[in-house]
């Protein structure tokens, strides 16, 4: 076992992206660039696993990032879906954790409710890694700022500005880029905020990294040379009965041409799919030479490869 995978593996669960310090988040970045450089050397570390992914939504890039992770480090996976009954539904979730132990080294589970993945993680003897909840997307935020990283050469002091919903997004945004040192403005509407707890608990962590966490309202504010401008949908799944309204109170928080041309010369456009043009994006700026939402894409394999390692091994 690595000295990098030693100190990281101390957490075994990974739900909401605060498990870990600063320092670790350094090295845990370190590592997912070395499993991409040298894939080969990682191919069997998982071998004789097996992971069970249940999956209450919908899924491209974490359901094939994750199945492709797992089989490329010598695992197996069994996939659960759930998008047309909740886990509790048949039968409680502290039953059906009790049983996936005696089974599997490992559970992935993207869900609705943040509390079904913490009562799973509180009942299976077994790690458990958030794949999306309505509170927290971790794995995608960690992909998010590996991408960063390879592009700019350093997170400390970065400037990314998140325009839209104070979602699940938002938080983990907030949360992982704390931990980086990084100056994370969010812009949304009135009664959109991301929820108080996570900025204060953000802001906490970004005194002692020397980052930033700014909640602000107007969008040109949040992308004033920004060297990254993140959005993501106005409605997300759980939400489509109000997606009219959304629009509605979107609508002035879109990120178009006019909007970007505010950023950094060097600016780049993030999202984390799926994406409405139109919508949140003009497809001007989504499908511009300056948006890396494609890279952001690959890298959830080397980094979701990478929370395996750090939680199995």
């Amino acid at each position: 076992m690595t000295a990098v995978a030693v100190r990281l593996s101390l957490k075994r669960d990974l739900l909401t992206g605060t498990e870990w310090s600063p320092s670790q988040l350094r090295d845990f970045l370190h590592l997912a660039a070395e499993i991409k450089a040298h894939p080969d050397r990682y191919r069997t570390v998982l071998a004789g696993q097996m992971f069970v992914m249940i999956f209450e939504k919908p899924s491209l890039r974490t359901r094939v990032t994750f199945e492709t992770g797992i089989a490329s480090m010598g695992g197996t996976s069994t996939f659960l879906d759930h998008t047309q009954a909740r886990l509790s539904e048949r039968e409680p979730v502290r039953d059906i954790a009790k049983n996936l132990e005696r089974w599997v080294q490992g559970i992935v589970a993207r869900v609705f409710a943040q509390e079904t993945l913490d009562e799973l993680a509180a009942n299976a003897n077994v790690p458990v890694i958030n794949a999306l909840s309505d509170k927290f997307h971790p794995c995608q935020a960690l992909a998010d700022f590996f991408t960063l990283e390879e592009r700019f050469g350093s997170l400390r002091g970065l400037k990314l500005a998140y325009v839209g919903d104070g979602n699940n997004m938002c938080h983990s945004l907030m949360n992982i880029g704390a931990r980086a040192g990084a100056h994370v403005r969010v812009a949304t509407p009135a009664g959109y905020e991301p929820d108080p707890a996570i900025v204060a608990e953000s802001k906490r962590v970004a005194r002692e990294t020397r980052g930033k966490i700014e909640i602000l309202r107007a969008p040109e504010e949040a992308v004033a040379g920004a060297q990254a401008v993140y959005t993501d949908v106005w409605a997300s799944m759980g939400q489509e009965s109000e997606a009219a309204h959304r629009e509605k109170a979107f609508a002035a928080y879109q990120v178009d041409e006019a909007l970007f041309a505010q950023a950094a010369r060097d600016a780049v456009f993030m999202h984390c799919l799926p994406a409405h043009r139109g919508l949140e994006v003009s497809a001007g700026v989504i499908d511009s030479p300056r948006s890396i939402i494609y890279d952001q894409a690959e890298n959830r394999l080397h980094v979701q490869k990478a929370v395996l390692h750090t939680l199995l091994t």
